[in-house]
C-alpha cells in the first residue's frame, strides 16, 4: 500500500508538471529568450551580465474595426496558441482569435521570435478572413512588467534625443497632461511616435553598464508608435512599465499583413551599443551625399523676416548687404535663412511667391543677394514644403492636390501670428492646406523653387516642414469598407527630397538643401536641418541623434532674447549644434540682444578658430577621454590625429576635474569665462558656465 501510494503521488506531480505551460527556448551566446506554450515572455535575458527583463506578460494586443463599433481590444490572455520551436525559431500560432467581448473572429495570427546576430527579431503575421473586420492596430512585440534594474533611465528620440532618470514617473507625469482624453483607469501612457517630431525608429532602457534595446528596423518607413505605457499592480498602483512597438496594419477581409521589422536586444555597455544596433540598420538604406565644404563651416545662421504675413516691412534687400550683413560679421556668422523675401510675406501666398516689385521684383533680389555674397555672406532661400495659402492664385486654379481626412475634408492649417494688436492672431488667421507630396505636380513645383532660388543666386535652398510627418494629419483613402490612411508620410517627403537633391546635385553639387524637423529618414537627403521644436531642457539629450549620424548638421531653436544664454551656448558648442539666430521670432537682429550677442560672438571665435575640429570634426560624445569628476560636463570631436574636448560647468558649484586622453598629448586651449587650466591639460577648475576647449594630438 506504501508503494501504491508513492506511485499516485508520483503521477500526481507528473499531472501538475504537464499542466504547467511548457517553454520554448531560443537565443546566442548573448541573450536567452523564453515563450511559454500560452504565448507569454518570461526569459529575456542578457547573459553577460544575467539580468532579465521579462515579466511573464503577453507578448502582444490588436484591435479591430467592425460595422458597430472601433477599436475593438483582442489581447494575448484566453486565445488558443500552438507553440513549436524549429531551427531556432519560436512559432507562436493562433488559428482563431477572441475578442474581448467573446466573439471567435477568423483571423489567423503567426508571431515568430528568433536571434538576428545581437538582436532578438519579433516578426508577425496577419490573415484576416472575417467580414467586415479591418485589423486596425497590431501592438507587438510588448515586453511587460519589465523587471527595471534601478539605474536604467529612458531614452528617447523625442527631437533628436530625451534621457529621463526616472522612466516609470516620467510615463505617468506624461500621461496627465493635455489633452487628458484616454482610459487613464486602465493605463498610462508617454505619446511618443516615429516620426511625429521623434528623430530615430528606437528607444532605450539604459543603465551604466547595460540596457535594453527597441528597435523597429523598418525599411517602409511607416508610423510607428512607440509603446510606453505604465498598467496597474495588484494595488493599483501604476507602476508596472511595458514597452514595445505599435503598427497600424488596416488588414481587411481576404488579406495577410506581414511585419519583421521590430527588434528588442539587451545589450552590455553604455548606450552607445544601443545607438551602434541603430546605425548599423541605417546604413542598409543610408543615402548622404558629401555635405558642401562652406555648409559645413557654417557655425550658423541669422533668421530674418523680411515681410510679415501681415504686411510689415522689417527689413528691405538693401538690408542684406547692409546691417544684416555688418551685425552677422560682428557676430562671426555670415549666412543668412530668409523668410519673407517675397511679395505677399511670410506665411502668406503660398506657392504664389510673387516677386516683390516695390523692390525690383527677382532681379533686386538677386542683385542684393550677389552684393551679400561679394562680401563673403551665404544666403539660404526659403519656401514653405507642403502649405498651400487658400488665397493663392495657385488653390484658386483648382490645381492643388492636398491631404483630406476621414469624411474627404480638406485639411487645413493656420498660423496665428500676432502684429501689435490682438485681432490678427485671436481671430484674422491665415488658413492654408497642406499638400499631398507624392503629387507630381508638387514635386515639379519644388525643383522650380530650387532653380529660382539658383537663378536668384542664392547658395541654398530651403524647404519648411519637409522633415517630419504631421502630427495626426495625413492623406485618407476612402476607397475601401472603412477610410485608410497614409502611414508612410515621411517615405513621401523623403523622396521629394532626394528628387530634388538629385536634381540640384546635377546643377552645382555645392548648391545645398536644407528642411525643417529632424528625421533620420529625411536628413540622409539634405545638407542642414533647422531643428523643430527646441530641445534645452533639462531632459535634453540630443546627444543620441548627434552620435549615431555626426554627419548630420542641425541647428538650436528658440534662443530669442537675452534669457539662459550662457547654458545654451555652452550646450550647443559642447555637442557641436549650430546656432539658428532668430531674435524676436525673427524680427529683429541679434545687435538688439547685447548678453547674447557678446556671448555668441566670443563663441563663434572659438568655434571658427577650430572649425576643423568643432564644425568640420567626427562628435564622439563621451568616448576616447575620461574625467574624474561626472557633474563636469564634456564632449569629444575628432579630426585626423587630433581630438577636441569641450567642457563646461552648468552647476553654480565650482567644479574641478582630472582629465585622462589616453594616446594623445596636450597641445592648448581657449576658454569661455574664466576657468583654470593645467599646464599639461591634464586638469581643468570651472566656474558656473565656464567653458574651456582643450586640443590634444595623437602621441607620437
Amino acid at each position: 500500500m506504501k508503494s501504491y501510494g508513492i506511485i499516485l503521488l508520483l503521477f500526481a506531480i507528473c499531472s501538475v508538471m504537464e499542466a504547467a505551460p511548457a517553454e520554448k527556448t531560443t537565443g546566442n551566446d548573448l541573450v536567452n529568450v523564453s515563450v511559454t506554450d500560452d504565448g507569454r515572455l518570461v526569459s529575456l535575458t542578457n547573459l553577460s551580465t544575467g539580468q532579465n527583463y521579462a515579466g511573464g506578460e503577453y507578448l502582444w494586443r490588436m484591435y479591430y474595426d467592425s460595422p458597430e463599433r472601433k477599436e475593438i481590444e483582442i489581447s494575448g490572455a484566453g486565445q488558443k496558441a500552438e507553440t513549436s520551436l524549429r531551427n531556432g525559431t519560436i512559432e507562436v500560432y493562433y488559428p482563431q482569435l477572441v475578442s474581448e467581448d467573446g466573439s471567435t473572429l477568423d483571423i489567423a495570427l503567426t508571431l515568430r521570435i528568433y536571434p538576428d546576430g545581437k538582436l532578438i527579431r519579433f516578426a508577425s503575421e496577419i490573415s484576416n478572413n472575417e467580414e467586415h473586420v479591418a485589423v486596425r492596430e497590431f501592438q507587438y512585440p510588448l515586453i511587460g512588467n519589465i523587471a527595471l534594474p534601478a539605474d536604467h533611465d529612458l531614452i528617447t528620440a523625442e527631437t533628436g534625443g530625451m534621457r529621463y532618470a526616472d522612466p516609470i514617473g516620467t510615463i505617468y507625469a506624461k500621461s496627465n497632461t493635455k489633452p487628458y482624453m484616454t482610459p487613464a483607469q486602465y493605463f498610462r501612457q508617454m505619446d511618443v511616435k516615429y516620426p511625429s517630431g521623434v528623430s530615430m525608429n528606437c528607444f532605450v532602457l539604459a543603465g551604466d553598464t547595460q540596457g535594453l534595446y527597441f528597435g523597429s528596423h523598418d525599411t517602409l518607413f511607416q508610423d510607428t508608435w512607440h509603446g510606453l505605457r505604465l498598467y496597474p499592480d495588484n494595488s493599483g498602483n501604476f507602476n508596472e512599465l511595458e514597452c514595445g512597438f505599435y503598427k497600424y496594419p488596416h488588414c481587411f477581409c481576404g488579406e495577410t499583413w506581414t511585419c519583421d521589422a521590430n527588434v528588442v536586444a539587451p545589450y552590455s555597455g553604455t548606450w552607445h551599443n544601443a545607438a551602434k544596433l541603430y546605425r548599423t540598420w541605417a546604413d542598409t538604406w543610408w543615402d548622404h551625399r558629401d555635405t558642401p565644404q562652406w555648409v559645413r563651416e557654417m557655425t550658423g545662421w541669422q533668421r530674418i523676416i523680411f515681410k510679415h504675413q501681415y504686411g510689415e516691412y522689417f527689413f528691405k534687400y538693401d538690408d542684406l548687404y547692409g546691417r544684416i550683413f555688418d551685425v552677422g560679421n560682428e557676430v562671426g556668422n555670415n549666412a543668412v535663412l530668409a523668410f519673407g523675401w517675397w511679395k505677399e510675406g511670410m506665411d502668406h501666398g503660398n506657392p504664389d511667391y510673387s516677386p516683390d516689385d516695390s523692390q525690383g521684383g527677382d532681379e533686386g533680389w538677386a542683385e542684393a543677394i550677389r552684393k551679400y555674397k561679394e562680401k563673403g555672406g551665404k544666403l539660404l532661400m526659403y519656401y514653405n514644403g507642403k502649405l498651400v495659402d487658400r488665397e493663392s492664385r495657385f488653390y484658386k486654379s483648382g490645381k492643388s492636390n492636398c491631404y483630406r481626412d476621414n469624411t474627404g475634408a480638406e485639411l487645413t492649417a493656420h498660423y496665428k501670428f500676432t502684429s501689435m494688436g490682438t485681432w490678427l492672431g485671436e481671430y484674422d488667421a491665415r488658413t492654408f492646406h497642406i499638400s499631398d507630396t507624392r503629387d507630381s505636380l508638387w514635386r515639379e513645383m519644388l525643383i522650380e523653387m530650387a532653380d529660382r532660388a539658383y537663378r536668384c543666386g542664392a547658395n541654398s535652398v530651403f524647404y519648411d516642414q519637409l522633415g517630419y510627418a504631421e502630427d495626426k494629419q495625413t492623406d485618407w483613402d476612402l476607397n475601401r469598407e472603412y477610410p485608410v490612411p497614409n502611414i508612410r508620410v515621411i517615405y513621401d517627403k523623403g523622396q521629394a527630397l532626394k528628387q530634388i537633391r538629385d536634381h540640384i546635385n546635377g546643377i552645382d553639387p555645392e548648391f545645398a538643401l536644407g528642411t525643417e524637423w529632424l528625421t533620420d529618414y529625411t536628413a540622409q537627403f539634405c545638407d542642414y536641418i533647422h531643428c523643430f521644436p527646441g530641445n534645452y531642457g533639462p531632459d535634453s539629450f540630443q546627444d543620441l541623434l548627434r552620435y549615431t549620424f555626426p554627419e548630420i548638421i542641425f541647428s538650436d531653436r528658440e534662443l530669442r532674447d537675452d534669457s539662459d544664454v550662457q547654458r545654451r551656448v555652452n550646450m550647443y558648442l559642447m555637442k557641436g549644434i549650430i546656432n539658428d539666430i532668430e531674435i524676436y521670432r525673427c524680427r529683429d537682429l541679434i545687435d538688439k540682444t547685447p548678453v547674447y550677442k557678446a556671448y555668441l560672438t566670443r563663441a563663434n571665435e572659438i568655434k571658427n578658430h577650430y572649425s576643423r575640429l568643432l564644425l568640420c570634426g567626427t562628435y564622439n560624445d563621451v568616448l576616447g577621454f575620461t574625467l574624474s569628476n561626472g557633474d563636469v560636463e564634456a564632449r569629444a570631436f575628432i579630426a585626423g590625429d587630433e581630438m577636441a574636448i569641450v567642457a563646461t560647468n552648468p552647476s553654480e558649484e565650482r567644479l574641478s576635474t582630472e582629465i585622462s586622453v589616453p594616446g594623445y598629448e596636450y597641445v592648448e586651449c581657449a576658454a569661455l569665462g574664466a576657468p583654470e587650466t593645467s599646464g599639461d591639460g591634464k586638469s581643468v577648475t570651472l566656474g558656473q558656465y565656464d567653458l574651456v576647449v582643450l586640443i590634444y594630438s595623437k602621441a607620437k
